[in-house]
């Protein structure tokens, strides 16, 4: 009873609390607003782990979140241009939107037989006009400084086509643990006078954006074919390649499945600990499939996950002697955050660090990230070249009119595909 009144609490003095202040990233602003998901409805039972990303003749968008604040609140969208690089943009609104900048979030829906109320919002994305970044801002009332969440999305065009390196399929491994994108742009569909400076690249690894490279710029230009070649041989162009991903797997509550430890049922909400893991650094590498840093929100105990879903006090062990740096739980559940919210407690009396999360019942992947001065994030994960990754290039072209980076092409490169 105390945890509901905090969370009323809450939920009432917000209005009077200071303005928050917008990132242009993925985002909640609120501990209420939970299990946040922007995704392209393709009607298939892996449309939640597709990135944010449509061409612009089937924008299909759609936002999904929880409040845990279970009373029905009026809530709103409006959609943010930004430049390639995730600034915000000097368009106006009616240049890339067709409608005012305000848009009700109307559908929803309270939880089922759930220990913890929420309710349950879903919104489908307006089409914008032009491709580009975009960032979906939802706030309370009329006040968009009340800010609940930012997600970023993506719609594109493929006016630049890409093809792969001959060479091992473009991706390149010149170090045992690293991965290399080689790859030719070919402009001529686009009236590109200086490709050097009109054009940019984002590429991106597993939908995280932490890691992301947005300064690549081109090993060759061929002006007589149209061609941009991003081939490198200074390792300048390279990912970490990583490791598969751990995973945790509470779709049940009555029957926990892998890797679940001790379920405490006699506190409300229910405690999860999950077995204790140990770093992986200097291991073999082990092939088995993972959703890349990813979960999906699941209730093998009800039927419809998204109303009937409880949440959980999921407690992250990892075994270790203290490390250089701050250890971070790392994936989506944290959206890749290097912040406070994902930063893991030292434990001396257990040698071992420690991070709760307030989770949803699904199946969740996960890794520990060591935040230091070179970014060691595999210290405790251990990287190999034979991993399984997804990469996604991001091709932006701005020209004269309007004044935006339009994103003209954009391609999914599969590493190790199985």
């Amino acid at each position: 009873m105390r945890w509901f009144i905090i969370l009323f609490l809450l939920g009432s003095i917000k209005p009077l609390l200071s303005q928050k202040k917008l990132l242009f990233t993925d985002k909640s602003y609120e501990e209420e607003i939970r299990t946040v998901q922007l995704y392209p409805a393709l009607n298939t039972a892996q449309d939640k782990l597709k990135p944010a990303v449509a061409p612009i003749n089937n924008q299909n968008l759609v936002l999904e979140f929880d409040d845990l604040i279970a009373q029905r609140s009026n809530y709103y969208v409006r959609i943010v241009h930004c430049n390639y690089d995730w600034t915000k943009s000097s368009l106006q609104d009616l240049e890339f939107l067709n409608d005012y900048n305000e848009y009700a979030i109307t559908d929803y829906d309270m939880s089922i037989n759930t220990s913890v109320p929420y309710i349950h919002y879903y919104f489908d994305v307006p089409a914008v006009k032009i491709p580009g970044n975009y960032l979906l801002v939802a706030y309370r009332e009329n006040n968009q400084n009340d800010i609940l969440l930012s997600k970023r999305f993506m719609i594109y065009t493929n006016e630049v086509s890409l093809s792969l390196d001959g060479q091992n399929q473009g991706l390149g491994t010149l170090r045992v643990n690293n991965q290399q994108l080689n790859f030719k742009l070919n402009y001529a569909k686009v009236d590109v006078v200086n490709p050097m400076e009109s054009i940019n690249i984002w590429v991106r690894q597993n939908q995280r954006w932490d890691n992301a490279q947005g300064t690549i710029k081109p090993s060759f230009i061929r002006e007589d074919r149209r061609e941009l070649e991003y081939r490198f041989f200074d390792q300048s162009n390279q990912f970490m390649a990583g490791n598969e991903f751990r995973f945790v797997d509470f779709r049940s509550l009555n029957a926990p499945g892998q890797n679940t430890g001790r379920l405490d049922r006699i506190q409300r909400p229910f405690h999860l600990s999950v077995l204790t893991d140990r770093s992986r650094e200097g291991q073999a590498y082990a092939q088995y499939r993972d959703m890349n840093g990813n979960y999906v929100i699941d209730n093998r105990d009800n039927r419809d996950p998204s109303l009937s879903g409880d949440y959980v006090y999921v407690t992250f062990t990892l075994a270790s002697p203290p490390l250089a740096g701050h250890v971070h739980l790392m994936g989506a559940l944290t959206d890749w955050d290097h912040t406070a919210a994902s930063r893991m407690n030292y434990n001396s009396s257990l040698r071992a660090y420690e991070k709760t999360l307030f989770l949803k019942q699904g199946w969740y992947d996960y890794q520990y990230w060591v935040e230091g001065a070179n970014q060691n994030s595999f210290q405790v994960e251990g990287s190999h070249f034979e991993t399984e990754n997804l990469y996604e290039v991001f091709i932006y072209y701005r020209p004269f009119r309007p004044q935006a980076d339009l994103l003209v092409g954009y391609y999914q490169l599969p590493a190790n595909s199985r």
